[in-house]
Formats: structure tokens, C-alpha cells, sequence
């Protein structure tokens, strides 16, 4: 008598690794699109965080400050934002006005750069 092995087949295994790759191929963009939006989320706040020192500085000091003044202060970004984005900040002094503007590095290029200004205009919208 003879006993039949048990397993599966070099077919079976290899539909298998074909759904598995698929799915993979179709998740993992997705994947990326989340993480960067969850980076965009991180430097949105810490451009808000930013607008707000600012308007810290105008009260006290009756102007704005730049980005070389504000770390100057003892600011910093984030390192898990100053891994994506490197930031500027441009200062009119009539009337007093200012714009930040966040430029997305590496992995983050695709996305474009933000931009927030004392005014609270936002750009680009799609991105707020």
C-alpha cells in the first residue's frame, strides 16, 4: 500500500506568490500616498507653529522675524519633519508681512512645496 504525501503542489505555491506580488504591487503605492500625507499633516502644524511665533515676535518686537532669527531663538524643526522639508521664511517689513514656505526634500519631492503667509493665505489649496 502505498501513502500519499501531503503538501502542496509547485502550482498551488506559485498562484499563491502571483495574489501575494499583486496585492503588494497595489498596496504599496498606497502605502507611500499615506506616509506622505502623514508628512504633510507634520509640517502643516509645524508651519502653524511657526505663524504663531511669529505673530509672537510682531507683538514684542514690532516685526517679524526671519528663519535664521528663529532658530536663532531656539527653534528647530522636528527631526521627523526636517527629514522631509526644509523651510524658509521671507519678511516684508511695509507693512509687516511674512511667508513661510516649506520645500519638500527626498521622498517627500512629489508632494510640492507649502506655503502659509500672514495673511493666512494657504497654498496650494488641494493641499490644506
Amino acid at each position: 500500500m502505498r501513502i500519499r504525501g501531503r503538501g502542496f503542489t509547485l502550482i498551488e505555491l506559485m498562484v499563491a506568490c502571483a495574489v501575494v506580488a499583486i496585492l503588494a504591487s497595489v498596496a504599496y503605492p498606497s502605502y507611500l500616498s499615506h506616509v506622505r500625507k502623514s508628512a504633510r499633516a507634520s509640517a502643516k502644524a509645524q508651519m502653524m507653529d511657526i505663524a504663531n511665533r511669529e505673530q509672537q515676535f510682531l507683538l514684542a518686537n514690532r516685526n517679524f522675524v526671519s528663519a535664521t532669527q528663529l532658530q536663532a531663538s531656539g527653534y528647530a524643526l522636528p527631526p521627523d519633519v526636517s527629514a522631509k522639508y526644509t523651510y524658509s521664511i521671507a519678511v516684508a517689513s511695509a507693512p509687516p508681512s511674512f511667508t513661510v514656505t516649506f520645500t519638500p526634500i527626498g521622498s517627500q519631492v512629489k508632494d510640492g512645496p507649502l506655503v502659509l503667509s500672514s495673511d493666512g493665505t494657504k497654498s496650494p489649496a488641494d493641499k490644506w
